[in-house]
Order: C-alpha cells, then structure tokens, then sequence
C-alpha cells in the first residue's frame, strides 16, 4: 500500500502557507499573485493525488472516482511548474518583453493545451495511464511526456534564472536554484520507489522556500506607512532599467522635513509620515493610477506608475502637490509642508538608476521652491544635474590622472602684520565641466569613499612642499589641511598622518588640522582617539566654519583646539547690530578659553579694521589673496615680503 503521511503532511503545510501569504499580505502585485497561484496549483495537485490514493487502497471505490482523481492529479500537478516559470518571470518583471513574444505563447500554450487534449482522451486510449485487469493502476506508453514537459519547463525556469541572475541577490539567486534539484531528488525518489508518494511534499517544501527567502514582505513593507522601503524601490527601479520598461515617476521630497522632526520630535514626525502616505495611497485610489507608492527616508516618498497608466501621472501630481500644500493639523499644531513635486519620465528624462538616485536625492536642494510640480526634462538641461551625475566617474579619473591641484590661501596675522600660514585648499579642474565646486565633489567623494584617497592626497602634497626649499624661504609658520567627517572616523588616521609627515621630515608645529563643526559634534570614539593621539604628537586643531547651524560650546570646550574659524556668514551680516553683539560675545568667550580667531571671507579694509578692533588675530579672505596654485602662492609670498620691507 502507497503511504499518503506525506501529501497529508503537503496540505496541513499548504494550508498554513495560504493562510500565511493572506494574512502577511504577500498577493499584492503580480509576484504576489503568481506566488498565490503556485500555492493554490499545489493545494489542488496535493488533494487529487491523496484522493488518488484514497482510491487505491479503497476496493469499493469506483473507476470514475479513480480516474477524475488521477487525471486532475496528473493536470494540476504539470500546471505547478509552468506556473513557477510564470512566477520567475514576475520576479523579473518582464511581463511586457514576453507579452510580445510569439514564442514564448506558443511554447507556453501549445504543450499544455497538447497535454489536456491526451488527458482527455485517455479513458478511450489509455496512451496515459489505465488500470489492468486487476484494477491496478499502470502508466500508458505516453506517460513520460509529463515527465518531459514538467521537466522542459522546470529547465526553462533554471536556464531564466541564470540568464537573469544580476536581479537577484545572491540569497534570492541560491534559493531558486536550490528548488530545482529538491524537486528532481523527490522525482527520483519516488521513481525508484513508488510506495513513497513524496513530491507533493518536496513541492510543499518549495513553495515554503519561497515564501521564506524570497516573497518576504517584512523585507520591502514599511511598517510605519505600509509603503513599500528604499531596499524595494532600488530593486524595482533597477529592474525597470535592466528591463528597458517605461515608467513615470513622481518624486516628492519634504525639504523642511528635518527642521519639523527637530521642532516637534518623533511621534509627531512620524504622524506627518502617516499623514502624507495615506493622501498618496487615496490619491492613487482616486484615479487609479496602480501606482507603486515608496518611503525611502528623511521625508523622501516615491509614486510609480507603469506604462499603462503613464497618462495619468500629471493629474497624481497636481493632486499631490495641491494637498501638500494645505496645513497640516497633527497634535493640535498646525504644521506646513515644504512639499518639492517632479515628475521623471524613464528612460525618456532619466537614462539610468544611478542617475535617477543621484537627481531623487538633490534636486529640492539645487532647485528654488516654486510651489509647483516640476519636470525632470526640464532639469535635467542643467548642467549641474549632468555635473553631479557624472562625478563620481570625474573623481576616480582625476585621483588615476592626478587631476586634483592643492591651492593655498594666505592666512594675515593682525598682530604680526604678515603672513603667518596658509590653508591648503583642494581644487578639480574637468576638461569637460572646468572647475568643479568643491561643496560638490567633496559631498560625491565622501558619499562613494573616494575621501580617504583624496585626503591621502592632500597630505602628501602639502608635506612634499613644507619640506621643499621655498616653504622654509617663505617664512610661513604652518599649513592648515581641512579633514572631512569620514576622515576622522578613520581608526588608523593619526598613524597615516605621522606616517606621513615621518616620511617626507616634517614636524609636528609645522601642519595644523582642521575640522568642521559637523564633525566637531560627532561625539565617537575613534574621532575622539585620533584628535588626542595626533595632539600628543605636536599638531594642532583648528575648527573651521563655526557659526554654521547650531554651534555646539560644548563641543568646541572638549576639544584640545587651538583655532576658532568664524565662518563667513558672520562677515555677511556686518550691517547688523546685533549679529555685533553676537560677534563680540562670541569672541570674548573664545579668548576666555585661550583660543586664536580666524575671521574668514574678509573682502574690504573696512571690515580688515572692524575685526582687528575685535582682537581677531588672523584674517583670511579674497581681500588678500584668493585660494591660488602653488607657484603662484610661492610668488605672492615672495611679493609680499618684499613690500614689508
């Protein structure tokens, strides 16, 4: 007698597994879909195969019985891997490729509609199956071709899936692969030994498989908005482009979104991120548009529609817009969005996803608000949108061309009436694009990781012209060398930097590091380590740009620095009183903590006296001298040693 423990065991597994995909909410969208439908193709295989073995080892049961149960065994069970072909065609997403496909319709339709027609002829032909004079049932001489043909399309399914493979992640690539050999080994098991009726449990198996690897909703449902995440919307947006499919998106990005977290913390935020995703979700209802809604982070929301629906995308803009303009009310406050709307046309607007990432990112910081809904197309005309796509591929050419040149800007000691140090400044000239703003390719750098060499950089040539001849002529008694937050986080950053100077016989007095207020605030231990390792050694610290944002005392009381830079925008406000008042404060405090004052962005003699009279003791700007080449600094120098004399 057949044992049936395993296909009972199959549908207790299915059962649950159905329930689960329901409840999890695993059937939106056509991967969804095609995952339910395996399962539901497996569920009724499983129970005509037990109904089918029921029979058998029933005496009483009928030819009929035995025969509707064998047949729609045989039918469903063959559907299951035509339809895991079809469900890897929808994790793909590739549905508008082999909808054109004549070949693939016929070899789709054709085999199985040939495999119905013998099924249905069986009871007269027996060219399938039938039961011998003793009621047992026997394979008929056609009988491999459902072997054949489960088989040509589990290969297909294989063969797609190698063909395919930069869609998936290795996780998700593995998994499928793994399913074809556990339903081959269960065939070949029950070949040898058909008393264990194993395949609709390995079938069962698989479909569990699936649904714990790859259709895992956790992994691409936000739990906050119930939109789909940032890792989900790389992954469609990636395959679209691999795909060469057209979409339209809408990019919506809430530029005072941080500003409203800070000012009504994080309940509230993420009420507000609640809020907008249930107008999305309405508004795509609305029109029904059968748009993919996304939240990426930082008040960042993606709306998707496919080339079916690309007529409506405009009509979803407008709507988007004009809500997000309306106040909100969350918590009895009334809060208003800075909502920035565009629409991007793929491939048509946006060529590829890196370029599509990079705009989503910035084009509310490069753009003015307008209160309208913005095109890409007519963005993307600018050259800075064109810029910052391709920087990264202008750093990593100008670090292998050694394209990148340290400019030098003098640094004027009030007391001394000279020039007492300079600050190395870094500068990108593209044959393409000309200079390249540094606010730019330092941001794109510190982003791809290219800072660490540029940094390396830096530092070498700025000990290569200490230790050179014209450094010590020049009487210049330091260097400053800007460090980037990512530079600081760097465990062995003191050690290259000693290493360093070691090499090229620089001292310590001779080099003074700056950092920013950014990284100044950044209370981590390895920054922390590195600034009292290298203040042990002899550098110095400086901290530049203070005043920007909101200044961190206690930060700047903790630190061993021996610099404050007043930022520029104190200079700017040199027609306001009380930025005075802030100004003599600030410096009076300063000097309490036996610091020196570095005023940068002086560009008048008018504010050259106003900040002496305020005890400044160095200034820097465009008064004295821009950022210059290094030969040409060497000249300024040699010029102004000459006129003090």
């Amino acid at each position: 007698m057949r044992m049936i423990s395993f296909d009972v065991c199959a549908l207790i597994l299915l059962v649950f597994l159905l329930f689960s995909i329901i409840s999890r909410k695993m059937t939106s969208g056509s991967q969804g879909k095609f995952l339910m439908l395996v399962a539901i193709v497996t569920f009724v295989s499983t129970a005509f195969d037990l109904w089918g073995l029921v029979c058998d080892a029933d005496p009483n049961a009928s030819i009929q019985a035995r025969y509707i149960s064998q047949t729609g065994y045989l039918l469903f069970h063959n559907l299951t891997s035509f339809c895991f072909l079809l469900y890897l065609i929808s994790l793909t997403d590739r549905w508008h490729k082999m909808s054109h496909s004549l070949l693939f319709k016929l070899s789709a339709i054709v085999p199985y509609s040939a495999l119905i027609i013998l099924l249905a002829l069986n009871p007269v032909t027996n060219l399938m199956f039938y039961f011998d004079e003793n009621n047992k049932y026997t394979r008929g001489k056609l009988f491999f071709i459902l072997y054949l043909l489960a088989g040509a399309f589990m290969a297909a399914g294989l063969i797609y899936v190698i063909i395919h493979r930069k869609l998936f992640s290795r996780g998700k690539f593995i998994a499928l692969l793994l399913i074809v050999p556990i339903q081959l080994f269960a065939v070949i098991i029950q070949m040898l030994n058909k008393e264990i009726v194993i395949e609709m449990f390995f079938n069962a198996i698989c479909v569990l498989l699936i649904t714990i690897t790859i259709q895992k909703p956790e992994e691409t449902i936000d739990s906050l908005t119930s939109l789909r995440k940032y890792s989900a919307y790389t992954d469609d947006m990636k395959r679209n482009f691999y795909n060469e499919k057209k979409v339209s998106v809408i990019l919506l990005n809430i530029a005072n979104y941080t500003t409203l977290f800070g000012i009504v913390g994080y309940d509230a935020s993420n009420a507000i991120l609640v809020k907008i995703a249930g107008e999305l979700n309405d508004i795509n209802k609305e029109i029904k548009a059968g748009a993919d809604i996304y939240y990426l982070d930082r008040g960042r929301f993606r709306f998707v529609v496919n080339e079916k629906n690309r007529g409506k995308i405009e009509d979803a803009a407008e709507k988007i817009n004009q809500r997000l303009k309306t106040s909100m009310v969350i918590n009895g406050m009334e809060l208003n969005l800075i909502a920035y709307v565009c629409v991007a046309r793929c491939p048509e607007d946006i060529h590829d996803f890196k370029s599509l990432m990079t705009f989503g990112n910035d084009f509310h910081i490069l753009n003015p608000y307008s209160g309208r809904v913005m095109q890409t197309s007519e963005i993307a005309k600018k050259n800075r949108f064109q810029l910052t796509n391709e920087l990264d591929m202008i750093i990593d050419s100008a670090l292998a061309n050694k394209k990148f040149e340290v400019y030098y800007q003098p640094i004027y000691s009030v007391e001394e009436k000279r020039f007492l140090s300079a600050e190395a400044l870094l500068r990108l000239k593209d044959e393409k694009h000309g200079f390249i703003p540094p606010d730019l390719f330092i941001v794109a750098a510190e982003r791809s990781g290219a800072i660490h060499k540029i940094g390396d950089y830096v530092l070498e040539e700025v000990c290569r012209f200490i230790s050179g001849p014209d450094f010590k002529k020049l009487g210049l008694d330091y260097i400053e060398i800007n460090l980037s937050v990512a530079q600081c986080m760097q465990s062995d950053l003191a050690d290259k930097v000693l290493s360093t100077m070691k090499r090229f016989g620089v001292s310590a007095d001779k080099i003074n590091l700056e950092i920013t207020e950014t990284a100044a605030n950044y209370a981590q231990n390895v920054m922390t380590a590195n600034i009292e390792k290298l203040t042990r050694a002899g550098i110095s610290f400086s901290l530049d740009d203070y005043g920007t944002g909101y200044s961190n005392i206690k930060s700047v009381a903790s630190l061993p620095l021996k610099i404050v830079k007043l930022d520029k925008s104190f200079v700017d406000e040199e027609d306001n009183p009380r930025m005075w008042i802030v100004l003599r404060n600030t410096i009076k405090m300063l000097k309490d903590m036996d610091m020196h004052i570095v005023v940068e962005g002086i560009e008048t003699e008018n504010l050259v006296k106003k900040f002496s009279d305020l005890n400044c003791e160095y200034i820097q700007g465009y008064y004295f001298s821009k950022p210059i080449p290094e030969d040409e600094f060497i000249d300024f120098m040699y010029k102004a040693s000459e006129t003090a004399v």
